[in-house]
């Protein structure tokens, strides 16, 4: 019998196996990371800052400091510079990128009031934690509001981004609009799609609160009342689904999608949709509907063209002369008189 041999390879292969996995690096990703870090520099109290806040009115300068730290046994040789930031269509936050090969940062926006001087490439020995200062210069002509930016250090085609909040003094308008409600999807796929609209001039975190109605049966409403994970900047428009599991599967329903924000930003907008399953149910469903419809047709033309019975005719009027006198009456009994 061949038994015996087979589990013997089987047990060899296994062997291997487990050697090759007990060989492998435990963090295999570690080889993607760049070896240095980048982030503002801590404050005067020591404080750790996730990003940039700079604010100041139309022509100042306004300064800061960027921390570098080499954490690898080599040198470092690392370029900065300044980018403008964007919402992408899903909502997520992004900058800009350089032109290749051009050495131009490509940012026409907040990103290109950033400048390093002449510490735009810095070179940082092994070990070591260098900080860089840097200016933001506001134009004179900006107008007031958000202005997103982020700072870039690249190097060895890794970057590194820390976003920079710039606020630009003067009024601040907080304006939204709901745009391009539909429903797509069916049962428990089902989903709400809409876009925001940023109309003014400060950056906007939505919440969001969703109603339902239909025409047929009842209906549940979508998830509500929450917060919206986007913060949607001056200008950007974001593309937005939220899930709808219990949407009927035939009906025509009709949502409506009422957005606030911090500031007083409103709005509300409405879209319908006729639900019908796909397949031989949804034509049936289809058909009954159709019917229905021409039957209630039907019946309203019918009813629209049925006489109308009039007044009862009125008792004849007596004459003036007051009342008639019956004729006589003659009795025919055969015999002359």
């Amino acid at each position: 019998m061949h038994v015996l041999p087979t589990l013997r390879r089987a047990g060899a292969v296994l062997l291997l196996a487990a050697a090759a996995l007990y060989a492998a690096p435990a963090h295999p990703a570690a080889a993607d990371e760049p070896g240095w870090t980048a982030e503002p520099a801590a404050g005067a109290a020591a404080t750790v800052r996730p990003y940039f806040y700079l604010a100041g009115a139309a022509g100042t300068v306004l300064e800061d400091r960027l921390a570098l730290a080499n954490t690898t046994d080599q040198e470092r040789t690392i370029t900065l510079r300044g980018a403008d930031a964007y919402n992408t269509a899903d909502g997520a936050f992004a900058v800009r990128l350089a032109a290749p090969g051009s050495g131009a940062t490509g940012a026409t926006g907040a990103g290109s009031w950033i400048s390093f001087g002449a510490a735009a490439t810095v070179k940082v020995p092994p070990r070591t934690r260098a900080v860089v200062p840097f200016t933001l210069t506001v134009p004179p002509a900006s107008p007031p509001g958000d202005h997103p930016a982020a700072v870039i250090a690249t190097e060895g085609g890794h970057e590194v981004g820390v976003r920079v909040h710039l606020r630009v003094g003067g009024p601040a308008l907080a304006a939204l609009t709901v745009e391009d409600v539909a429903v797509r999807g069916r049962g428990q796929a089902a989903v709400i799609a809409y876009t925001l609209v940023n109309r003014g001039n400060v950056a906007l975190v939505p919440d969001l609160r969703i109603s339902a109605e239909a025409l047929i049966g009842e209906v549940s409403d979508p998830p509500r009342g929450r917060t919206l994970p986007v913060e949607l900047l001056p200008g950007q428009r974001v593309e937005l689904t939220e899930p709808w599991p219990g949407a009927p599967a035939f009906d025509r329903v009709r949502v409506t999608l009422t957005v606030t924000a911090p500031g007083g930003a409103r709005a509300v907008a409405t879209g319908s949709r006729w639900l019908v399953p796909r397949g031989p149910a949804g034509w049936t469903g289809a058909g009954l509907l159709c019917l229905g419809a021409a039957t209630a047709a039907a019946l309203y033309l019918v009813r629209g063209r049925r006489p109308r019975p009039g007044p009862d005719p009125e008792p004849d009027a007596p004459s003036a002369a007051g009342p008639t006198t019956p004729a006589p009456h003659h009795e025919l009994t055969g015999a002359a008189r």
